[in-house]
C-alpha cells in the first residue's frame, strides 16, 4: 500500500535537527524528500563520522530521503533549483534567517515561481523582533525560553545546566513543521492555495511550557503555591545572582513537585536499579499508598496549601522511610507490585535497552535497515502507524547520490550535468 502522501514532493534545504526531523517524518509517510547539501555535505554529516560522509546523528534524521549535493551560493546551482522547484509540492528552509534571501530560496521567490507551493520556514527566534537576525540553536532556545531555568538543574557553580537528554525544541519543531506541512497540502487539495509555514524553535519551547509561562491573576496571587513573580523581579533589580533568584522563585508546589513530600511523581531507587512512579489522580493516588504500604498523604493532604515548616519537616522524614523502603526490594520485584496494584509506572531504562525490550519489539517499533555504504544497522522506525497508509522507511542516502536524477528532472542534457560537476556546482 502506497503511503498518504505518495505523489508529493519535498525540495528540504535544511540541516542538524529540526528540519531534517520534520522531513524524515514526511518521508516515511510516503513523500519523495530531497535533501539538498553543499557538496561536502551538511554539518551533521561531518559531526562525528564513523565512516567518510558518514555519522550516526545524520543517519538517524535522514532516513527515507534523497540527496542533492549542490552549491547553492553559486548562481548556477540556484537556477538549477529554480528549474526543479515548479515540480515540487513543498519546499522546507531551516537556515539562518539571511540565508534563504541570499541563495535565492526565499518564499517571495520560489512563490513566484510556482503559486502554489507550500513553503515551511523554520529559524530560531523568528524573523522579526530585536532578535529577528540572529541564529540560534536548542541549547540557546532552552535559555531564552525559560525552559532551562524552569527545569532548575545547576552546576557547581550555581551556573544552569543543559537538559542534555535530548534537543527538545529542535525535535518538537521538527514535528510542528512536519504537522504544518500537512495540514497545507490537505487545504491546497480543497482550494488550490499554497502558502507560507513559519515555526520556530523559542514557540515550540514556549508552547511546550504552556502552564508555566500562563498568566493568570487569580492564581498568581497565591505566591506560596505558584512562582512569586515579583520576588524574582526584586533580586533581579539588585543583581542577585542567578542561583538566588532561582532558589527563591520557586513556592511550596515547585519545591514539593522536587521530591521534599512528592511520593507519587517521581523516580525511586530499587535494590538493582530504578523505577518510577506516575500518579496523577486521587484514585492512583491510593494506589500508589497500598503499594508502597504507607498512610502518608504528601501531595494529596488537604493541609497541603497552608504547608509550614513543621508540615514540610514531617513530610521529609515520611518520604526518606518510603525511599529506604522502596530500595529494599528489585526493579523486577517493583514492577510486579505495581501491577498487581494498578500503578502507572516502570523500570527506568537506558536509551540502548530499548533495541532488546521486550514491549519495543512488539509493537514493533524498530526497523532493520542496510545502508549502501555503511551496511547492516537497527534504528527507531516511524512515529506512527497508520492502517491504511502504513509508513515505510529506509536508510539516509549517501551524499549526492540522486544527483544525476534530479539534474534530468530539471531539464538539463548530459552535456550540461557534466558541465555542472566539472564546475563543482554539483557534487
Amino acid at each position: 500500500m502506497a503511503g498518504a502522501l505518495e505523489g508529493i514532493r519535498v525540495l528540504e534545504f535544511s540541516q542538524i535537527i529540526a528540519g531534517p526531523y520534520a522531513c524524515q517524518n514526511l518521508a516515511e509517510m510516503g513523500a519523495e524528500v530531497i535533501k539538498v547539501e553543499p557538496p561536502d555535505g551538511e554539518p551533521w554529516r561531518q559531526f562525528s563520522q564513523f565512516y567518510p560522509g558518514e555519522a550516526k546523528y545524520f543517519q538517524s534524521l535522514n532516513k527515507a530521503k534523497q540527496s542533492l549535493a549542490i552549491a547553492l551560493q553559486e548562481t548556477e546551482a540556484q537556477e538549477f533549483i529554480h528549474r526543479l522547484v515548479p515540480t515540487c509540492d513543498v519546499v522546507l528552509v531551516n537556515y539562518r534567517p539571511d540565508v534563504a534571501e541570499k541563495l535565492r530560496i526565499d518564499y517571495p521567490t520560489l512563490s513566484a515561481i510556482k503559486k502554489d507551493l507550500i513553503y515551511a520556514d523554520n529559524t530560531a527566534l523568528g524573523r522579526r523582533g530585536p532578535s529577528g537576525h540572529r541564529p540560534g540553536y536548542d541549547i540557546v532556545v532552552q535559555a531564552m525560553s525559560g525552559m532551562m531555568a524552569g527545569e532548575g538543574k545547576v552546576g557547581d557553580g550555581g551556573e544552569p545546566k543543559l537538559m542534555s537528554s535530548t534537543a527538545v525544541a529542535d525535535y518538537g519543531t521538527g514535528l510542528a513543521l512536519a504537522w504544518g506541512v500537512t495540514a497545507a497540502l490537505f487545504h491546497r487539495e480543497r482550494t488550490g492555495e499554497g502558502q507560507m509555514i513559519e515555526a520556530t524553535l523559542l514557540q515550540t519551547a514556549m508552547a511546550f511550557q504552556g502552564a508555566s509561562i500562563f498568566d493568570l491573576p487569580l492564581a498568581d496571587e497565591q505566591s506560596g503555591v505558584y512562582v512569586n513573580r515579583e520576588l524574582v523581579k526584586e533580586l533581579r533589580a539588585r543583581n542577585a545572582s542567578y542561583q538566588e533568584t532561582l532558589d527563591a522563585r520557586g513556592g511550596t508546589i515547585a519545591k514539593i513537585l522536587g521530591g521534599v513530600a512528592n511520593i507519587y511523581y517521581r523516580p525511586y531507587q530499587t535494590k538493582d536499579g530504578a523505577v518510577v512512579v506516575g500518579a496523577l489522580s486521587a484514585s492512583l493516588y491510593a494506589k500508589v499508598r497500598s503499594a508502597l504500604n504507607t498512610d502518608f498523604l504528601g501531595l494529596a493532604d488537604p493541609e497541603l496549601g497552608t504547608a509550614d515548616a513543621a508540615w514540610m519537616e514531617r513530610a521529609q522524614s515520611e518520604v526518606a522511610k518510603i525511599e529506604d523502603y522502596v530500595r529494599s526490594k528489585t526493579t523486577a520485584n517493583w514492577v510486579e507490585i505495581f501491577d498487581v496494584e494498578g500503578v502507572p509506572g516502570g523500570p527506568v531504562n537506558f536509551p540502548e535497552d530499548m533495541l532488546t525490550d521486550p514491549q519495543v519489539i512488539a509493537n514493533d517499533m524498530l526497523v532493520e535497515l542496510d545502508h549502501e555504504l555503511t551496511g547492516p544497522q537497527t534504528q527507531v522506525g516511524p512515529i506512527i502507524k497508520m492502517s491504511g497508509t502504513p509508513l515505510e522507511t529506509a536508510a539516509s542516502p549517501r551524499l549526492g547520490r540522486d544527483n544525476d536524477l534530479y539534474a534530468r528532472l530539471a531539464g538539463f542534457s548530459e552535456e550540461e550535468i557534466l558541465s555542472l560537476r566539472e564546475k563543482g556546482v554539483i557534487l
